[in-house]
């Protein structure tokens, strides 16, 4: 069974950090790019970060470029998105799945999406 499990959602205050991780079971994670994806109230579900299995490349919205990173760590099976200076716009549910090709911006067609799961809900608010 193939599945991807995002964890470490919770509630931060303005400044903080969070560090968030999408598990994978049932197949290996590095060999497929994975995209973090995001959707605050009303708003459409979005691409914000994104890292390629071909080479590592990673991609950022520029909502958060300079503030969030992407990486793997191919002995867990894990791809993070460590989150910093978090801000009350970034109050969302975040998502983790595969993409080909790695996608940035609202989700449309085109690119090769996986399926979603829960995600984790990240509530930046003082």
């Amino acid at each position: 069974q193939v599945q991807l499990v995002e964890s470490g959602g919770g509630l931060v205050e303005p400044g903080g950090s969070l560090k968030l991780s999408c598990t994978g079971s049932g197949f290996t994670l590095d060999a497929y790019n994975i995209g973090w994806f995001r959707q605050a109230p009303g708003k459409e579900r979005e691409g914000i970060s994104c890292i390629r299995s071909s080479d590592g490349r990673r991609y950022y919205a520029d909502s958060v470029e300079g503030r969030f990173t992407i990486s793997r760590d191919d002995s867990k099976n894990t791809v993070y998105l460590q989150m910093d200076r978090l801000m009350p716009e970034d109050t969302a549910i975040y998502y983790c799945t595969t993409t080909y090709p790695c996608l940035i911006g609202p989700v449309v067609g085109g690119p090769n999406i996986g399926s979603w799961g829960q995600g984790t809900r990240v509530t930046v608010s003082s």
